[in-house]
């Protein structure tokens, strides 16, 4: 039977990282795969959960199964940390995922099993597997407009005049901050706009969150994700642990549904039936270390305090980088990077001028130009931005 398969077409990001690996050059730069490093290039393990990890190895007695939507300690702890008091805790149903891809398949699942005729509206561009897994489970997606080459920011008018064409039972997907792959957001006046438009179609938002705390900052960029959950009926979030908290192997994600007028336990329970169809029970390990950080004072202190560190050290990197890049073009038309958030940006430019970044100076990023802003440091900003410039970009 095993005949009768294919070969996958290769991931993107995952080849890049082995061709880097692969170059011998010493001055090699990796903008690729979207992990945070330091200014030693290493990912460190946070404080908080180091400490989290040595309270739970000494009172933890079990590693039993927990419930199949996971802990519910875990989700009250994330459903403050993303929603705030925007909407009752009583309307959200949650269950854990491993890891925010889980979160974003298991929504997907969860639209096909309430609405299998609903169309997915996404980002153009968006994070590549948003795209994958709705091809996988042959689910009809429509790309609205969103990163504009020329401004290397929001195409406003576009991504509203596209939004205004789905239909009550579509579904919206939006980044909740730090939109991935592009650095760029929408305003919070833009956000209300958008959230008429919602309210307008009858279209259900679906929030993807992955950087909490990574832009403006933990409440900041919750903003918009509460603006949404709090003006619609239904909404669906599906959020991730692995960056804010630097537990990307532990894979700790969690959805969220808001489900209108839908019995609470109905919602609840179609959540823990999807779950227990694809993996059963979630894994638990960085859930509960999220769970102690977020009800403990003085570790959620440290957490936050790390958490803000990183960001500003992105923040840091970004206004260097326009500031290199000004004085070497005699022009602020890089200025956008400042502007952006997150770990990512895209450039807008061509991918064989990406390719001409590889192949002359080493510099490595995804072809459609989006460079992960936190792989680098203070001694490569300088040498990426004369890249850039001898490129031609």
């Amino acid at each position: 039977m095993f005949e009768t398969l294919k070969p996958q077409k290769p991931d993107a990001i995952l080849t890049l990282v082995q061709m880097f690996k692969d170059d011998p050059r010493t001055d090699k730069i990796d903008l690729g795969v979207g992990v945070y490093k330091d200014a030693t290039g290493n990912t460190p393990v946070m404080r908080a959960i180091k400490a989290a990890e040595q309270k739970l190895w000494e009172a933890e007695t079990t590693k039993s199964y927990v419930a199949l939507a996971g802990d519910p300690g875990f989700s009250d702890a994330m459903i403050a940390l993303v929603l705030g008091d925007a909407v009752p805790r009583a309307s959200v149903s949650a269950a854990a995922t491993p890891g925010g891809t889980g979160a974003v398949r298991q929504a997907f699942e969860l639209i096909k099993m309430a609405r299998p005729d609903a169309r997915v509206f996404v980002s153009n561009p968006t994070w590549p597997n948003h795209l994958s897994i709705l091809d996988y489970l042959g689910m009809e997606k429509v790309l609205y407009r969103y990163f504009d080459d020329e401004t290397r920011g929001v195409d406003f008018d576009g991504l509203i005049a596209d939004l205004k064409t789905a239909r009550k039972g579509d579904v919206v997907l939006l980044h909740g901050c730090c939109h991935n792959p592009t650095g760029a957001n929408m305003t919070l006046p833009q956000w209300q706009e958008v959230i008429a438009v919602l309210q307008e179609t009858g279209a259900v938002p679906m929030i993807d969150i992955a950087y909490q705390g990574f832009g403006d900052g933990l409440e900041a960029d919750a903003a918009a994700t509460r603006a949404v959950a709090a003006a619609v009926p239904e909404c669906l979030i599906a959020a991730s642990c692995s960056k804010n908290f630097g537990i990307y192997r532990e894979r700790t994600g969690i959805l969220m549904m808001i489900a209108g007028d839908t019995d609470g336990k109905v919602a609840q329970g179609a959540l823990a039936f999807l779950n227990r169809q694809n993996f059963s029970f979630p894994p638990d390990h960085g859930a509960r270390l999220v769970t102690m950080i977020l009800n403990d004072d003085a570790l959620r202190a440290d957490w936050m305090a790390e958490l803000e560190a990183v960001r500003l050290s992105m923040l840091g990197l970004r206004e260097q980088l326009a500031q290199e890049l000004q004085q070497r073009a005699g022009s602020d038309r890089f200025g956008f990077l400042a502007q952006h958030r997150g770990m990512f940006s895209r450039l807008g430019t061509t991918p064989e001028l990406v390719q001409k970044l590889r192949d002359d100076h080493g510099i490595y990023m995804v072809g459609d130009s989006r460079m992960n802003i936190a792989g680098l440091n203070a001694k490569t900003v300088p040498i990426l931005a004369e890249a850039i410039i001898k490129a031609g970009v």
